[in-house]
């Protein structure tokens, strides 16, 4: 008779396990436009996962500048820019200059190996990247659905973005030929 209890009292250990979570939590995929995703990097974003989806007009094999919507419903919930160009970009110059950095609000440069700006509704990131497309490649990241004044998601923005750029740029097999363009 003990085995049926050790049995039973299993199952109630995975089924809580699993119930603790959430729809969302499932919903949100493992590649977000490609790249390899840890999905509590992205859960701070999501305030719902209904019917969670991607848009993408992105080619690695191209490198053709394209944007990679991820979208909840109708809803985007992260708005990607990945661009390839032939002279890398100067994202702070942009800032301090238009108020914005490609429509990041508030922009802050941080200590990273690749050089970044990371906002209060987003970021862009970039790198040297000797590809079909151009020397460098860029990838701005929006999140829509951030209020310009919510400076509350700052570090989850930054977090996400340390962790998913430079799993972006392995992915597109291009060559380092040198370091971040100075900041």
């Amino acid at each position: 008779m003990k085995f049926p209890r050790v049995s039973l009292c299993g199952l109630l250990v995975i089924s809580f396990a699993l119930s603790c979570n959430s729809p969302a939590d499932r919903m949100i995929p493992r590649k977000i436009c490609g790249t390899p995703v840890d999905g509590s990097l992205v859960r701070p974003f999501f305030t719902a996962a209904d019917r969670v989806h991607e848009f993408t007009r992105v080619d690695r094999s191209e490198a053709v500048t394209a944007p990679c919507v991820l979208l909840s419903g109708p809803d985007p919930v992260l708005d990607f820019h990945f661009s390839w160009d032939r002279y890398p970009r100067d994202l702070m110059y942009r800032a301090e200059n238009t108020g914005s950095a490609l429509g990041i609000n508030a922009p802050l440069a941080i200590d990273s190996p690749y050089k970044t700006v990371v906002g209060t509704n987003g970021a862009v990131s970039t790198t040297s990247c000797k590809t079909s497309g151009g020397q460098y490649f860029t990838l701005t990241l929006q999140l829509p659905q951030i209020k310009l004044t919510d400076g509350t998601h700052r570090k989850d923005i930054e977090k996400f973005m340390r962790a998913y750029f430079p799993a972006t740029v392995r992915t597109l097999g291009c060559e380092r030929t040198n370091p971040a363009p100075p900041t």
